[in-house]
């Protein structure tokens, strides 16, 4: 039964994801910084997507696609952590986790990092679809594939675009409204929740099965905008920029790319 298929495949990708954990997290403790969980996270979806490939995937075209898409989010997603990881200080969100849980931090750290492992196999559900998707590559999953990849490209040039705002000693403690982000807060996780339509585009001809590839752009949108994303990134940035942060959030659209508002002065004319 194709169900019984999805969850052993599942299985083995969660048991893959929690063993990277149990690794990542002992290495974090060496290092001293907890956000390289970040590196690992986007590499284990890759990894447990080229397992579920050459178990279960049998049409090389789809896999090739598939895989093209997947590899190329991976690969650019932990090449841009790592940057940050090497040449910025520690990411002030897992600094503050830790303060907030005081004595609890390790064993709380530990129980983190395998919730990471449960958003790997959570991620890796859309991919799985996809590959297992027996279905010819029709227009649909063509436009799935680009419209991942302009995902993937737009991340690219939101975090570029960031990383030289940051790089020049005059914007120090100011907020970056050039280029992508004059028109959202975080065009980064815009384009990221972008890339997760790409997989529905490839899996949702296989019906009902299909239907599974939309808990990667839900699940995306409710952890970026709810959880771990939006919510604690601009707790940081208020703490670090104070008013012109606030400012920025009157003025700009907090997710989806549009124009910014104008000043309050022009509203009241």
């Amino acid at each position: 039964m194709i169900i019984l298929q999805i969850l052993g495949l599942l299985l083995i990708g969660w048991l893959l994801a929690a063993g990277l954990m149990v690794f990542m997290f002992q290495l974090q403790r060496k290092v001293g910084d907890a956000g390289i969980v970040d590196i690992s996270w986007s590499l284990g979806v890759a990894g447990v997507a080229a397992c579920y490939a050459m178990l279960a995937a049998d049409e090389m075209v789809r896999v090739i696609v598939v895989m093209g898409l997947v590899i190329a989010w991976a690969l650019r997603l932990s090449l841009h952590v790592w940057y940050r990881f090497r040449h910025l200080p520690p990411d002030g969100r897992y600094e503050k986790l830790a303060e907030h849980w005081g004595s609890q931090a390790r064993a709380r750290m530990f129980r983190f990092y395998q919730m990471q492992a449960l958003g790997i196999v959570i991620f890796s559900m859309p991919i799985l679809v996809a590959l297992l998707n027996p279905e010819p590559l029709s227009w649909i999953g063509y436009c799935g594939l680009v419209v991942g990849l302009i995902g993937v490209i737009g991340e690219s040039i939101a975090d570029w675009q960031l990383n030289r705002f940051r790089r020049n000693p005059a914007n120090r403690g100011e907020v970056c409204q050039s280029g992508l982000w004059r028109f959202s807060r975080h065009p980064n996780y815009f384009f990221e929740w972008l890339h997760w339509w790409g997989y529905v585009g490839l899996a949702i001809t296989w019906m009902p099965w299909g239907l599974l590839s939309l808990i990667g752009p839900l699940a995306m949108w409710y952890f970026l905008t709810q959880v771990t994303g939006i919510p604690q990134t601009e707790a940081q940035a208020i703490r670090s920029r104070g008013d012109k942060y606030r400012e920025y959030q009157r003025s700009t659209n907090a997710f989806f790319p549009w124009f910014p508002h104008p000043p309050k002065n022009e509203q009241s004319l």
